[in-house]
Order: C-alpha cells, then structure tokens, then sequence
C-alpha cells in the first residue's frame, strides 16, 4: 500500500521524505538534508548534503561516510525544529547511536521505527516506547518462529563452546558493526575477561564503543600477533566476508560458528557452511514487533522489510489494528545474506 498524498510523509525515489522538515529519513539517495537513524550501510548513505544524527554515531558515520560530512549532532528525546516541523530521535536499542525518528507537523505525528529490537543488549542504549498517529516499522524477523533468548545465556553458550575447545582457534563471525560489540559486551558481562582477537574491519570500530565507555573484555586486531605464534585455544570475532577469504589460512584447524538471529532457522548454519550457530539477533522479535506496534497507539501502522505481509495480517485479523505493507522501491524483503541485518 503507498503513503497517502497528503500525509506527513512520502515515499519518493530518494526514501522517506517528509515536505514540512524539507529531510529525508534514512534516504536510499544522495539528498540535501539526511535524519539517520543509525550508522550501518543500508541506512547512512555517502553523498548528503547535510546529516542528523545521534551524537554516539558520529565516529562511525564519519569513519563510513568521510570524516568532512555536514553532521548536526543531537541527543535522545531532544525536541529540534527543522523547517516547518517539530524532530525528534528516541532510542531504538538496535545498536550504538540508533534512533527511531518521529516528525510532527500538520497536527498529526508520524514515527520511523529504523532497525529496533527491545530484548536488553548491554552495548546501546534501551529501546525507549514512544507514541504517534502513525507508525512505520520493520518486519525484518515478523514470524512466531522468531523468539529471543537473553543474551546472557546465548554469551554462555558461546563462553562454553570456546573454551571446551583449548587445542583449536575459536572463530566465531559476527557483523562488525553492533553484533561483534554487542558479543564482547555480554561475554564480559558473564565473567569473560580474557583478552578476545578481532579482525580489522571490527578493531577498527572498538574506539567508538570504548569512547562511550561501555565495559567490554580487553581486545586486541589478529594482525598485531606475530604469525608465528599460536593461537589455539583464542578466541576471534570476524565479519562474515572472512569466512571465506585468505585471512582466514592464518588459522590452523579453527573451529567456527556464526551469530544470527538467522541462526534460529533449521539448516541454516549448515548452509552457510559453519560448524555451529548461535542465535542473537540486534532486530526485534516476533513478540518484540507486535508489543512495540500496540506501544505507539497508532491509528496506522505500515510495514517495511523482511516478513511485512505476514505482520500486517497478524495486525489487522487479530489485534484489529489498521496495517499495511508499504510499498515502493527500497522496501523489499531482507534476505539472509544482506549485510548487517540481523
């Protein structure tokens, strides 16, 4: 279903567009004026004439999108006139930096939930429940099938697994932004204070996330240890990309695993040719969604990404609220390989 025409956003070629602030949130284009509700690529493009953002985001923005990037700095729950309306970012516990974005304008008031998940996640800020006449959510993970345990007893798992495995490197792959830092942040929450090896595309992100001050185990890049020495029995976080690259020779005999929430679906670690599979997702779950959707008290609800029919079914037929999906380019299902979405 398209936005209507006359409402307070638009769906445009560039993204969401919202005429009164003269912005476009998360744009797939580059345009004048960007509100960014968080740092990973498929949210923050290059190109934009001028960004808003939350200020814990800035060094990763700037390291992702050029250090010289026209960026306003600004808190949660700051109240922010931007041209004819009223702007305002509120936690979205996705990851470091991450916002839900809600505009006002016209007497009506519209939320953009961004990437959002509401189980606790020591590495960001919680998610934070906020009200509009209209609400615009994710369905990255909108089926029962998708259930969160906490991440404490998902970091023992992976604590346990590492260390019953003294004679093996222990490589475990993550996303490099947010779900590697989210690892290391519950594994130091279980006691964890081992030093835990990163690779470069992940060491390059640690001094936002130690800047912030958050309490995480002692790291140190792979390519700082001599090639010589041995690495059994270490633990290593990597980005997907280097499972199957020439990084990963430096390893003799490692045993591997990958975290997902995508790692909840049978046969899905066997796909991806890992040996174990962890499940801990940085989106919402099935439960997560509809709590947050009935959270709004919104009048309509649409629905991006991922499993959007199926929640706006379950929306409408059960809990008797007005969804839809919303159609229009950039809003297509997210596949199990698009980077950075689980």
């Amino acid at each position: 279903m398209p936005l209507p025409p006359d409402g307070l956003l638009q769906l445009t070629p560039e993204g969401l567009y919202c005429p009164a602030a003269q912005a476009w949130i998360d744009p797939w284009r580059p345009v004048p004026r960007a509100l960014i509700s968080h740092a990973h690529a498929d949210h923050a493009r290059p190109g934009c004439g001028e960004y808003w953002a939350i200020g814990a985001s800035e060094a990763i923005l700037r390291q992702r999108l050029g250090s010289a990037i026209e960026l306003n700095r600004v808190v949660y729950d700051q109240e922010l006139r931007i041209g004819a309306a009223r702007v305002s970012f509120h936690s979205a516990g996705h990851v470091l930096g991450s916002a839900q974005v809600r505009l006002e304008a016209g007497g009506e008031s519209w939320l953009v939930s961004g990437d959002y998940k509401r189980c606790a996640d020591p590495s960001c800020q919680p998610f934070q429940p906020v009200q509009a006449d209209v609400f615009i959510t994710e369905a990255t993970f909108a089926l029962p099938i998708y259930r969160w345990r906490p991440g404490a007893e998902v970091a023992t798992e992976i604590q346990r697994w590492w260390q019953t495995a003294p004679d093996r490197p222990s490589i475990l792959f993550a996303y490099a932004f947010g779900k590697a830092q989210r690892i290391l942040a519950e594994l130091h929450a279980v006691g964890v204070s081992d030093e835990v090896l990163l690779h470069g595309a992940v060491q390059a992100l640690m001094p936002a996330y130690r800047e912030a001050g958050l309490a995480l185990p002692p790291t140190q890049a792979v390519s700082a240890i001599p090639r010589s020495d041995s690495l059994a029995g270490r633990l290593v976080i990597a980005p997907p990309a280097a499972h199957r690259s020439a990084w990963i020779k430096r390893f003799r005999w490692p045993q591997t695993a990958f975290v997902s929430g995508w790692m909840a679906v049978r046969g899905a670690r066997r796909r991806r040719g890992f040996e174990r599979g962890f499940v801990l997702s940085d989106h919402a779950d099935w439960d997560g969604l509809v709590r947050t959707v009935k959270d709004t008290s919104a009048r309509q609800v649409y629905v991006t990404h991922g499993k959007a029919d199926s929640l706006a079914r379950y929306l409408r037929e059960i809990e008797g609220i007005s969804a839809e999906p919303l159609e229009g380019h950039g809003v297509a299902d997210r596949g199990e390989d698009g980077a950075e979405m689980d």
